[in-house]
């Protein structure tokens, strides 16, 4: 039994923590896809933007995508 518990605390500690996506670096992105990450940059933001609402507001997770996506429709509605 003790071998098996060694091997699974190993197996949990050998695992890579799970990190979120990193906002895009326009400038280390070659110059012909530059407009696109900038693009890309953009819309990380305004998601990031939407979910510290959601965050602060204390939305419940079953109802938190349909409150990103409104929020997204809105951001997107006022440019």
């Amino acid at each position: 039994m003790k071998p098996l518990i060694f091997i699974a605390a190993t197996a949990l500690l050998a695992t890579a923590p799970a990190r979120s996506q990193t906002l895009v670096d326009p400038s280390k992105v070659a110059p012909e896809y530059r407009e696109a990450a900038e693009k890309r940059r953009a819309e990380q933001l305004r998601q990031r933007e939407c979910a510290l609402k959601a965050d602060l507001e204390k939305v419940l997770p079953r109802d938190r995508t349909a409150f990103l996506n409104h929020c997204l429709d809105a951001m997107a509605a006022r440019q």
